[in-house]
């Protein structure tokens, strides 16, 4: 995606529903391909789509647990961003500084903390209200491989937790060696 544009930031607000809730990354990535296989990538698209297409695609995607109240919470939330705002755009635009764009997402049901850190650390340096403070994950991942500048690495920093950390793959991570938890074997 290329977040410089304002229909691929949409697409990343839709991902970074799927990624908050607490399912693998997998399943919200395979969901997320699969609504964009089938041109769900706009908030009219997917109130066309309704309940019962996005329940379908939820439940292919491995959304099973999830799947009702994610497509409730989907339908609502365009709904409410098409009525309040029109657009994503529209949402930053009318926000007065960082902390009311994030209290703007946060209105809609279903976004929380998560999704906001998610969706927001991807637009630093693009949208001038976009200003997150870092995860605790990204701190944790800085704090053991002594970088200090979190703001700047922290979408690289939340990946190698995912990746590295959390997989216990710590051979393999390519920051190993700065890390003050580093395994052997």
């Amino acid at each position: 995606m290329d977040l410089t544009k304002p229909e691929d930031r949409f697409k990343w607000f839709l991902a970074s529903i799927l990624f908050a809730k607490r399912i693998s990354s997998d399943i919200a990535k395979r969901t997320f391909c699969i609504l964009m296989d089938e041109d769900l990538t706009s908030p009219d698209k997917i109130l066309e789509a309704g309940w019962d297409r996005l329940v379908e695609i939820l439940d292919s995607g491995g959304y099973v647990r999830y799947d009702f109240s994610t497509a409730s919470n989907l339908l609502e939330i365009m709904k409410n961003l098409k009525e309040k705002y029109g657009d994503l755009e529209a949402l930053h635009e009318a926000a007065e500084n960082p902390k009311d764009l994030e209290r703007r997402l946060m209105s809609f049901r279903g976004v929380g903390p998560v999704c906001i850190n998610i969706f927001l650390r991807e637009l630093r340096g693009i949208w001038e209200k976009a200003k997150p403070a870092p995860s605790r994950i990204a701190i944790d991942v800085a704090r053991r491989i002594g970088i200090s500048n979190i703001e700047s690495y922290e979408s690289s920093l939340v990946r190698i937790s995912l990746e590295y950390c959390k997989k216990r793959r710590c051979l393999e991570c390519p920051v190993r060696r700065y890390c003050s938890l580093k395994k052997t074997s």
